[in-house]
């Protein structure tokens, strides 16, 4: 059996891995790189393989740096089955048109803008949105805890990943020959405890495991600690600076965490009035497809959902839809919580809101998830005074606030206490999906703790199993 590493290895996008054998070659998870025109060459690369010999792919969950790809393969020749939970589809069937749908108007400005500078150089999207709703029919759906059998040589279980909705850790059994080797992928493992989902499950055994390390090299802050901090952020943003407090945020799991949890604390008369925009074309949807998917949601958050029901009046909440509709938000100067996408600001709406408000001293801006190098995100959680966007100068004089206890992702400690569930050692543990540091500190980690043997692999590099 081979194994090639196509992503999110030293880094923490485009997560991707192709396994081979002499029966069968499949993926796991085809993502998007992000992060600034590094990211967009790597996405533009001609694939190493053919797509036309995939057999299937299986997918961990929705996020595009999972499977923001999938469009671009099928158009290039992959027709087989993509199979992943049903809550992951439904969240596909918005993000992947929505992605789509922001490739193409990016080009169209880029385009535009080298127009006006005499170039004559045209940048076609990624893939177009007729691609991703030709893709669509390809995703099939998986249920929880089930053993299902992709191929005569293959077999695996999807387990609640605890990250976002329909995320999953995916059991797989592969024959070769005459030996047959267990592989799990964490996929996105989440933080026991967050809001919204379940805590991930338990894995006990596997001869080769791929797990995430995003914050391998540090510890969450305590989501008691952090729901203060939000409380206090946003009642002196919005009652004695008199400003707005602008939250980038994923679509997809962020949005509804933050919304639910803003929710709860309003129960709780720990934040004064307030209106909260939601202004993302897919987020309503998303948190439709959250309501749908009740049954997977944890206690606290079901709570919630209940009592927003009923008290639908207030807080005020507005699902921002249209062009216009976000257009105007830029006229607001105080009293607003806007919360937006993309998560990282590379794209999308959030831009605008970061435009018209991070010159602002009374304004406040509140990252609460992680920003890869290279991404807008990252330039302001690093302290820059002055960012680019749409290629003008913005002064940030707003204060930035990391809230880095609301992370989808487990800490070192969450990630050890995971891993340590398991009751007899792998035979090899790949330390993915983090930056190079946050990987290497995991990994030491593991080795002093578990002396398990580790490997932190590059991109395109084959290992044989």
């Amino acid at each position: 059996m081979q194994l090639t590493f196509l992503g999110a290895a030293g880094e923490v996008t485009g997560s991707s891995y192709l396994i081979e054998t002499d029966k069968v070659r499949f993926l796991v998870d085809f993502g998007m790189f992000q992060g600034g025109r590094e990211a967009d060459k790597k996405n533009r690369t001609p694939f190493s393989f053919n797509p036309e010999t995939i057999d299937f792919v299986l997918l961990t969950h929705a996020h595009i740096d999972h499977s923001g790809l999938l469009p671009r393969l099928s158009a290039w020749g992959f027709y087989g089955p993509v199979y992943t939970t049903a809550a992951t589809i439904d969240l596909l069937n918005v993000m992947l048109k929505d992605s789509a749908h922001i490739q193409e108007k990016e080009m169209e400005w880029r385009n535009k803008a080298g127009r006006r500078r005499g170039l004559t150089k045209e940048y076609a999207p990624l893939y177009t949105v007729a691609q991703a709703e030709e893709f669509l029919p390809q995703l099939q759906p998986v249920a929880y805890d089930k053993e299902i059998q992709l191929h005569p040589t293959v077999q695996c279980v999807f387990r609640d990943a605890g990250h976002i909705l329909g995320s999953a850790i995916i059991e797989l059994w592969v024959t070769d020959g005459s030996s047959q080797k267990k592989l799990v992928f964490s996929g996105d493992l989440g933080q026991p405890g967050h809001p919204v989902v379940c805590d991930p499950y338990k894995v006990k055994q596997t001869d080769i495991l791929f797990v995430e390390s995003t914050y391998g090299n540090r510890l969450h802050r305590g989501l008691s600690d952090t729901l203060d901090e939000l409380v206090d952020v946003i009642n002196d943003t919005i009652t004695n600076k008199n400003g707005n407090v602008i939250i980038p945020a994923f679509t997809v799991g962020r949005t509804q965490d933050i919304l639910f949890l803003l929710v709860d604390l309003y129960r709780q008369n720990k934040l004064a009035d307030m209106d909260i925009y939601i202004d993302s074309p897919m987020a309503l949807a998303a948190t439709d497809i959250t309501f749908k998917h009740i049954a997977l949601l944890d206690k606290e958050t079901t709570e919630a959902m209940q009592w927003l029901r009923r008290n639908g009046d207030k807080p005020r909440i507005h699902f921002i839809q249209t062009v216009q509709e976000s257009m105007q938000l830029n006229q607001i100067k105080n009293g607003a919580v806007i919360i937006s996408a993309s998560g990282m600001c590379d794209a999308g709406r959030i831009k605008y809101h970061l435009r018209y408000n991070l010159g602002r001293r009374e304004c406040s801006i509140l990252i609460t998830g992680f920003q890869a190098a290279g991404t807008l995100g990252r330039r302001l959680v690093d302290g820059a005074k002055t960012v680019k966007i749409f290629g003008e100068s913005v002064p940030v004089k707003a204060k930035i606030h990391t809230v880095g206890g609301l992370s989808a992702h487990a800490d070192q400690a969450g990630l050890i206490n995971w891993l340590s569930s398991f009751q007899t050692a792998p035979e090899k543990v790949f330390v993915m999906h983090g930056e190079h540091s946050n990987a290497l500190s995991l990994a030491e980690k593991i080795q002093s703790e578990l002396n398990w043997q580790t490997v932190i692999p590059e991109r395109h590099q084959v290992v044989t199993i």
